[in-house]
């Protein structure tokens, strides 16, 4: 992802899988824990007025400056910036903290779109439709379906991510379109003496992303449309879960990259050690800059590779998006706020201060901003292609349950079957409430 702000976030991909959520949306008739004083809090949030933002540590210094133009502009709704930890789990369990409380300085909160639907399930997020409702026509249409939750948008997307493939320009002049065609490139690696393909397989949140992202990408899925139903019994499935499986019992993708999260895997690469990585666009400034990059003027960027059907990859959707607390007693600056983190303005005074991904889908084909970062129309092909992953309020236990069926696999110690099918149950006992 991009700068020293997504960093932290990236890095801290197992703490992500904190979220929790076990009930079911009370405005369908679910028993969330606010004892009907959500609607209470929403005619009483009318008001305009003064607001806090919480979000994780502004480490790239994009946010205070974002706050500073809205308080010149709105001198009577002013809003403080509350800053977290820089560890995602310690974000969720502060925001969690703070609803359970009925916290109202909490008005508006950045929220992993891992978090959203656990979120809105518990009664906390104020849906966005009605006099809240947010004009989404100008973003990526990703970055929407992450923020909504049994068809209803609880959250504005702020900053999107999408997975990248970074590879070595002067040993493979054209990057590899399918699955098929870079495991056929290895040869090459091994000609050099180098490592031929990572991503992030450490157990972790960032093995959930890239078995999510083969499961995708070769037609299979985690969850069925509406979340209520496990769908990892299929071949789709067991060719994507596969395709890595006989990557790592091939040496095509080294042994070690069972330890790899985000940071090792850009280090191999930055290393010289790694003919193709998976990764996210923060790779990309570190690996131009860090001064110790053997790969400045000899890598390049493509979409991750797709099963061979002429379409791109399927990415894990990355992000952040900033929702309205039901709690909040001035919602509508607390919308009018969340609009302008969505401005143009703002979006690209983040992408190009903080190589924070936009979520307006113009700004990826902006001739001035491509110049400045050469990845943007593949991260945008990336994000367009991307899938979320699973939009449930019981993810901690879904993404559990794929991380450890998944690492067992990849590991050798259970077969591709094997382990489908115990995630297969795992998860299916994990979206029924069971733990």
């Amino acid at each position: 992802m991009f700068g020293k702000s997504m960093l932290s976030r990236k890095v801290t991909f197992a703490a992500a899988a904190a979220a929790t959520g076990v009930l079911v949306l009370s405005a369908c008739g679910g028993g969330g824990d606010d004892g009907g004083s959500a609607t209470d809090a929403a005619a009483a949030g009318a008001a305009t007025g003064p607001i806090t933002y919480v979000q994780g540590k502004d480490n790239s210094n994009i946010v205070q400056p974002a706050i500073d133009k809205w308080n010149a502009a709105h001198p009577d709704e002013k809003v403080t910036l509350k800053e977290q930890t820089d560890q995602a789990d310690q974000q969720h369990d502060d925001l969690v903290q703070n609803f359970q409380a009925k916290n109202a300085d909490y008005d508006v909160v950045s929220v992993d779109n891992i978090w959203t639907s656990e979120f809105a399930a518990k009664g906390w997020l104020q849906p966005l439709t009605g006099d809240y409702a947010l004009d989404t026509s100008t973003l990526l249409p990703a970055t929407v379906t992450a923020e909504t939750y049994n068809k209803t948008l609880f959250a504005g997307p702020t900053s999107s991510d999408g997975g990248l493939l970074y590879y070595r320009k002067d040993l493979v002049p054209t990057p590899p379109k399918s699955w098929d065609e870079l495991m056929s490139m290895c040869d090459i690696a091994t000609q050099n003496g180098i490592d031929c393909y990572a991503g992030q397989y450490a157990q972790y949140e960032g093995l959930t992303v890239n078995v999510a992202e083969a499961i995708n990408t070769f037609g299979g899925s985690i969850l069925s449309e509406d979340g209520k139903t496990a769908t990892l019994d299929t071949p789709e499935a067991k060719k994507g879960l596969d395709a890595l499986v006989k990557g790592f019992a091939d040496g095509d993708i080294p042994k070690q990259a069972t330890t790899y999260q985000e940071e090792q895997g850009r280090q191999s690469f930055e290393d010289g050690k790694l003919l193709f990585l998976r990764n996210w666009p923060y790779v990309y400034s570190l690996a131009k800059t860090d001064g110790s990059s053997t790969v400045k003027d000899t890598f390049g960027v493509a979409v991750l590779p797709g099963d061979g059907d002429g379409k791109p990859g399927a990415s894990s959707l990355g992000g952040h998006a900033a929702g309205i607390s039901v709690y909040s007693d001035h919602k509508k600056t607390a919308l009018e706020f969340i609009k302008f983190l969505q401005s143009e303005e703002i979006q690209n005074d983040w992408l190009t201060q903080g190589s924070a991904a936009p979520v307006i889908a113009s700004l990826y084909d902006d001739p001035a901003l491509v110049e400045q970062f050469p990845y943007l129309p593949e991260l945008k092909t990336s994000i367009e292609n991307a899938v979320p992953r699973p939009v449930t309020p019981f993810y901690p236990a879904v993404t559990k349950a794929i991380q450890d069926n998944a690492f067992s696999a990849l590991s050798g110690s259970k077969t591709t079957d094997a382990a489908l099918t115990d995630m297969q149950a795992a998860v299916q006992n994990a979206i029924s409430g069971g733990q």
